[in-house]
């Protein structure tokens, strides 16, 4: 039986830049008897659009572009209430969320592997009205991701972030921030917070896959406290770099739903892209909300 198969693709992504990508990609599913529409995608949010008009129509969707192109295509899912098994092949600059997936980073390979692979549940974030896949976060290095313009990611990829994050850096301040768990509050003064389903953070944060379940219902929380000495700065690295959290320096905590308020407003990202002005929100998890075919 002949199944059909949206592909959106990003044009812009970091490694869509040749039509040999694409028709090596869309070759891949049609020998395999799959009968291919492809979409490009024209604007941001475009999308979503497309998978809330078509996505219905389709036995699979596969999303061909980055992390933020990622993030359209399941804010269409959820939105149309679509149940649509969804591929994903990463073809961004950083990748982050298909690290965490152990996703291959060639298109055709990732493409063939959507054929052959299996359908896992993917816990979805709710922040507000907005959902993300893998990351909300604000503070120190947060805005790297939407500050790098798109031909320097394509050009130099992560290490792009790096160069932003390291740019960032005089400029970093704490701000004072309440979350409110089910059962705990946390209250203090950081420099960088983040609530994640995933292992890989930009680049710049790692988790230890043994801390990390994708469809457990929990997110995982980290809070980097304000230092106030060079030692106390240090610490904070070197806890970076080992994915050690245990210290004083940080919080570090599950949590399916958390109500925050800042005594300014913050500047987040979700799964890359900005939402500014947010001084209060509450970030939801919502368990098995997607079916990716890996």
């Amino acid at each position: 039986m002949e199944r059909k198969l949206l592909l959106i693709v990003n044009p812009v992504a970091g490694m869509m830049k040749t039509k040999t990508t694409l028709f090596n990609i869309t070759n891949t599913f049609c020998k395999e008897g799959y009968f291919v529409t492809t979409q490009i995608t024209q604007h941001r949010g475009h999308a979503t659009e497309l998978v809330i008009k078509y996505g219905a129509s389709f036995d699979i969707i596969v999303c061909c572009g980055g992390d933020g192109t990622l993030n359209e295509v399941i804010e269409g899912l959820l939105k149309a209430d679509i149940n649509t098994p969804l591929g994903y092949i990463p073809s961004g600059s950083t990748n982050d969320f298909a690290n965490t997936l152990q996703l291959s980073s060639k298109p055709t390979q990732a493409a063939s592997d959507i054929i052959t692979g299996s359908e896992y549940k993917l816990d979805i974030g709710l922040f507000g009205e907005r959902y993300f896949s893998y990351i909300a976060s604000f503070g120190a290095f947060t805005a790297a991701s939407y500050k790098t313009a798109q031909e320097v990611k394509n050009t130099i990829g992560h290490m792009a972030y790096i160069l932003e994050g390291i740019r960032e850096l005089p400029t970093i301040q704490p701000y004072h921030v309440t979350f409110a768990t089910e059962d705990k509050v946390y209250d203090g003064d950081y420099i960088f917070g983040s609530i994640t389903n995933s292992t890989s953070v930009a680049g710049l944060v790692k988790l230890r896959g043994d801390l990390v379940d994708l469809c457990d219902g929990l997110f995982e929380v980290i809070l980097v406290k304000n230092p106030q000495n060079i030692a106390q700065l240090n610490k904070i690295i070197s806890s970076i770099v080992t994915s050690d959290f245990n210290n004083e320096m940080f919080e570090f905590f599950k949590a399916s739903k958390l109500s925050i308020v800042s005594a300014e407003s913050l500047s987040w990202t979700l799964d890359g892209e900005h939402v500014p002005d947010v001084s209060r929100v509450k970030i939801s998890n919502i368990p098995g909300a997607v079916t990716l075919v890996k």
